[in-house]
């Protein structure tokens, strides 16, 4: 008997004996690409944790059509090579809000609260089925279909309040609005997923840390329409506290918004995060710091980082900056900034300050410069320029020559000459071994290579600018 119970030990500690695995064929999935498999995958994920975990297997060489289902917790849910969840085009079966009782901002397909020891693992596909839920498509978007209360788009994963979360491998597309997002989640590691959405599909964001922490986000590749990775603190989730310790490194990313936002819903505190060696590319804005509620902004870290920017059409927020940095109050006209963005019982709102932002080794090409304009010189300070090169040259046929603050309680759209850095209403900035690089097409609207106004104190060290030939 001891020898049985022994050689029991070896084999699990040897990995010889196996986790159990569940395969949603199993449980009565059809995996024809017509028939809602949601009962099915949901019987096996159930069955699954009920046991005490294991591996839900959705297996190749199908594609299992699907309205909502859950994940829970101890459950791997494996998507193998191969093998492709469809979001219903049904858009009767989605009914539980994205935000709670905000219900105008999408639904939930695949979702999970409070779960514990969760991966999404495989290297296969999960599919939103985006275009359905879509209107009549224009040059480089789509229209939003009108609804009544409920926005009808599905976001493809919603996990709340979830801990050590592991997203492995997988390929998620085609959302129909946000694709990963993570609310007050810790313990959390994405890595080499491939995420694939339409440029044209508003609110289609890729990654969103939610009030989260500790999360690590590598070796990811994104073309999202909206911003690729974003960190935000929304209101309606704000018993979840700060989003901070995030590191996000080895990744390529290309938006039709920003690669790399951070805002504009901040409610709480982003601070503490490490964004480095990653490749952007054709995007709209490059990094963005867009602060517009209460919420502040602190101890951030770029570096390592070649960024590509170029215009698109104001259907898209953005204006070719490759880094970007605003702090004002919101507007209040629009009907989702007045009524859920801003602090219940408050019809004007408050900005908080940015602070301690670091930047260093960023090679910028593209149509405009970079942005930074708050305010008032309280609310952005303490900002750091080392080794930071923008080239400027004309690439597309859509006017530039404009600054883009939107969406904030001031002009949204100003046109200006351009400048290589621009400085409006700042504390504390230093620019140091740096420079602007006017190209073969420079711009006709380009500006000064530097313009300040306002700045409370400019550190300025080794900053110079020069002409490509043609």
């Amino acid at each position: 008997m001891k020898i049985k119970i022994l050689l029991f030990f070896v084999l699990v500690c040897s990995g010889a004996i196996a986790q159990q695995k569940y395969n949603i064929k199993n449980y009565g999935a059809k995996g024809d690409g017509k028939t809602n498999d949601a009962l099915a995958i949901q019987k096996a994920i159930n069955a699954c944790s009920a046991a005490g975990g294991g591996q839900v297997i959705v297996p190749s060489g199908y594609t299992f059509l699907a309205g909502p289902f859950n994940l829970k917790s101890f459950v791997d849910f494996r998507i193998e090579g191969g093998a492709k969840i469809l979001a219903s085009p049904d858009e009767k079966l989605y009914t539980k809000s994205a935000f709670r009782d905000n219900k105008g901002e999408g639904t939930i397909w695949i979702g999970g609260e409070k779960l514990e020891q969760v991966s999404i693992t495989g290297t296969g596909i999960i599919d939103g089925n985006g275009i359905s839920f879509m209107g009549e498509e224009l040059d480089d978007s789509y229209v939003l279909k009108p609804f009544n209360v409920v926005d009808p788009r599905p976001h493809l994963l919603t996990l709340l309040g979830c801990n050590k979360l592991n997203i492995d491998g997988v390929t998620f597309q085609n959302s129909a609005y946000w694709t990963i997002h993570l609310i007050g989640c810790n313990d959390v590691s994405v890595s080499n997923i491939t995420l694939l959405n339409s440029i044209k599909i508003r609110n289609s964001d890729g990654i969103d840390l939610d009030h989260s922490k500790n999360v690590r986000i590598t070796n990811c590749y994104i073309e999202s329409g909206d911003d690729c990775i974003c960190l935000k603190n929304r209101r309606e989730f704000e018993e979840y506290g700060p989003c901070e310790n995030i590191v996000i490194s080895n990744c390529t990313m290309t938006s039709s918004s920003c690669a790399i936002k951070i805002g504009s819903e901040n409610m709480d505190r982003i601070s503490h995060v490490l964004i480095n060696n990653c490749n952007i590319r054709k995007s709209n804005r490059g990094i963005g710091i867009q602060n517009r509620d209460e919420g502040t902004v602190s101890d951030v870290i770029f570096s390592n980082l070649l960024i590509e920017s170029k215009l698109f059409s104001d259907v898209w927020w953005g204006k070719a900056e490759p880094i970007y940095i605003t702090a004002y109050p919101r507007a209040t006209s629009n009907n989702k900034d007045a009524g859920w963005r801003l602090p219940k019982g408050q019809t004007t709102g408050k900005v908080g300050a940015v602070k301690n932002i670091y930047f260093s080794n960023i090679r910028c090409t593209g149509e405009s410069g970079v942005y930074i304009s708050g305010a008032s010189p309280d609310k952005i300070s303490d900002i750091y320029f080392d080794q930071v090169t923008v080239q400027m040259d004309k690439t597309t046929n859509v006017p530039g020559g404009i600054y883009d603050r939107r969406p904030s309680n001031v002009e949204g759209l100003v046109k200006s000459p351009i400048a290589g850095f621009y400085f409006e209403n700042t504390g504390y900035i230093s620019l140091i071994n740096s420079n602007v690089v006017w190209g073969v097409n420079k711009p006709a609207y380009s500006g000064n290579a530097l313009e300040q106004k306002n700045v409370s104190k400019l550190n300025l060290k080794n900053f110079d600018e020069r002409n490509i030939d043609k």
